[in-house]
């Protein structure tokens, strides 16, 4: 039966559900806090419980992984991991096929909410460039992370909670096992055989259904996302903006990672928006330009294109504007410039001059990096262009420049341009090996932490030590700090990284699936599940757990759904005779692979702003795929993991 506070936690999480699902445009971090508040002033929480989640390792740790990949942002070493796997892909079903690929192979080693979190911003740049909704590809990124997590034991938290739990079951069945032999050696044998059931999981145990469960997925995943997934046209909009054209005038330099390649390879013909008109070789004209032209050092490119693409242009190591040389390129230097819009007005001294002449470095401290005329086509060498009134140039500007001039009668109109901020590819190399550390010290630590903390001779500062150090949120916040400290991002731009909402929403969230759990709703519907099997037959003993589980998984949280849920599947095994491997497996599966809903695993919150998505869609989504890897599990546990 369900106490008060029970019927209290059941009815509030319904109610935010409801409300996710009715009111579409209702702030999702709101709604969680609200349901937080709620049942904290029932008394189902106390304050205390309530708060918690603010400290709780997901939300340090997903807060951390974002300034990481902020950093990782700033100094272009997501460009280039994005450049290496989706640069040359065009269509929606490629890009899929190869996120795939690396996803899950990725994942199987490397905690999914930090694989996430460093793969949306290249999802999210790839779909602004090749015009596509990020509501297309962003819940498989959080799907193919979770399918990923449970190949191997360290892919996932979930796995890594339940092997702790099942370390505290079989420490407590060893004690048991011990008084047993004093008390009844007859029936030791079997105390025995049960104990060694429940011992902690091997590395790539888990693997042994959980990949195939992988494969499965990613295939359905694969197959059916056009028709799953929505297609929210609107984000396109928010994710670049298609205004005027721009011509603009680049530099190969010889550092440019350009030289050697065609315009195909080089993904030149691919940037909507982006127009190459013709390439200037040492006063050699070439034009029309074709997908196989190689590029050279020194090659002079004429584009016409808008601003955003003009963006991603100067992201591009080694690829500067020429068409005004005191344009300042030095990665370090470039820190304190930025990108401005003006309009020339009718009173501007530079009227009738073209751009080489202008000298903007002397009258303003700016340099042209591109000019648009609005009605009338403009030669394609851009120092010649001359100035009339209403040209609209985009210069490389000082950070005070904007306050100087908005008000001067030289310009119509003064604006920033938002997302322009410089790449510091100076600083690549530390913010890949920050980030590689980050990756290696994560699996280290998921490796070795039972092996460690298990040592009996290790001195208990020692052990205390290694238990920090080991500890995901530590370990993030630490590689956080250090992105800052070695000048790879500013300590502005990382407070900038970290998603205030994101973070609200999961505290939100833990806090309902502390409610459903502290006030014994959960296990109280757990328990009234198996009681209605009975004693039938194991497998469906072994259904009704992976469905209790995963239903509990959708409605709270998976780490805490797997430790309720253990020691409930263990004593159901116990009880009815049975091996208990193949239901600690169904319950480790099931709270790891949640597709349903979006407060079930934390990567499904990660993907929901961005990705602009309502809560049906993950059950449009996630139902076919979590129940063709349900029925995968189910099938398999039992020829793995024989009753």
């Amino acid at each position: 039966m369900l106490t008060p506070h029970g019927w209290i936690a059941v009815s509030v999480t319904v109610a935010v559900f409801l409300a996710l699902q009715l009111r579409r445009r209702a702030p999702m971090d709101l709604l969680f806090l609200g349901g937080l508040v709620v049942v904290t002033a029932s008394g189902v929480l106390t304050p205390q419980e309530a708060v918690a989640g603010f400290a709780s390792t997901p939300v340090l740790t997903i807060g951390s992984l974002l300034v990481v990949a902020a950093g990782l942002r700033a100094t272009g070493v997501l460009d280039w991991i994005g450049h290496r796997c989706l640069g040359s892909i065009t269509g929606e079903r490629s890009a899929l096929g190869v996120l795939t690929v690396t996803l899950v192979s990725t994942s199987a080693f490397l905690l999914n909410t930090a694989l996430v979190a460093m793969a949306m911003p290249v999802v999210l740049d790839w779909c602004r460039k090749r015009n596509v909704s990020p509501s297309r590809l962003l819940i498989p990124v959080s799907y193919l992370a979770i399918l990923g997590g449970v190949c191997t034991l360290i892919g996932t938290s979930t796995t890594l909670v339940a092997n702790a739990t099942l370390n505290d079951e079989y420490g407590s069945r060893v004690v048991e096992l011990a008084r047993v032999q004093l008390a009844d050696p007859a029936d030791l044998d079997g105390h025995a055989a049960f104990v060694e059931s429940v011992a902690p999981m091997r590395l790539f145990e888990i693997g042994c259904v959980g990949l195939p469960c992988a494969l499965v997925g990613a295939a359905v995943l694969l197959l059916c996302s056009r028709y799953l997934l929505p297609n929210r046209t609107d984000l396109i909009e928010k994710l670049g903006e298609q205004r005027r054209e721009y011509l603009v005038e680049m530099l190969v330099q010889p550092d440019c990672r350009l030289i050697g390649q065609s315009v195909e390879q080089a993904g030149m013909r691919n940037l909507p928006g982006l127009f190459l008109i013709e390439i200037d070789r040492n006063g050699d004209v070439i034009t029309p330009v074709g997908p196989t032209d190689v590029f050279h050092q020194g090659d002079r490119l004429i584009f016409t294109g808008v601003v955003s693409t003009i963006i991603d242009l100067e992201k591009i190591p080694g690829l500067v504007p020429a068409a005004d040389m005191t344009y300042e390129f030095h990665p370090t230097k470039r820190q304190q410039r930025h990108l401005t819009e003006v309009v020339l007005s009718r009173t501007s001294p530079l009227i009738g001059t073209t751009v080489r002449a202008a000298n903007f470095r002397h009258h303003y401290n700016a340099a042209v990096v591109a000019v648009h005329r609005n009605g009338a086509r403009l030669t394609n060498k851009i120092g010649n262009i001359e100035l009339e009134p209403g040209d609209t140039l985009l210069l490389q500007t000082r950070e005070a420049f904007i306050a100087r001039y908005r008000n001067s009668r030289d310009f119509y109109l003064v604006s920033a341009v938002e997302g322009a901020a410089a790449r510091r590819h100076d600083r690549a190399w530390v913010a890949g090996a920050l980030a590689a550390a980050l990756v290696g010290w994560l699996v280290i630590s998921s490796l070795f932490n039972d092996k460690v903390v298990a040592v009996p001779d290790l001195a208990d500062h020692w052990r205390a030590i290694w238990t920090s150090l080991s500890a995901p949120s530590v370990i993030a916040i630490g590689v956080a700090v250090l992105m800052v400290v070695t000048r790879c991002l500013r300590v502005s731009e990382a407070r900038g990284a970290i998603d205030l909402q994101l973070l609200f929403t999961i505290v939100g969230a833990l806090g309902l699936g502390k409610a459903l759990s502290s006030s014994g709703a959960a296990e109280s519907m757990a328990r009234g599940m198996v009681s209605l099997v009975g004693d039938t037959h194991p497998l469906v003993l072994l259904i009704v757990i992976y469905v209790m589980t995963m239903i509990f998984t959708e409605m709270i949280t998976n780490n805490a759904v797997a430790a309720m849920l253990l020691p409930l599947a263990i004593a159901v095994a116990w009880e009815s005779g049975h091996n208990p491997r193949p239901f600690i497996m169904a319950v480790t599966l099931a709270a790891s692979l949640s597709f349903i809903t979006p407060i079930g695993y934390q990567t499904n919150l990660m993907v929901m702003g961005p990705g602009g998505y309502r809560p049906r869609d993950y059950l449009r989504a996630g139902l076919p795929i979590a129940l063709v890897v349900g029925l995968t599990a189910i099938v398999l546990i039992p020829q793995i993991w024989p009753f």
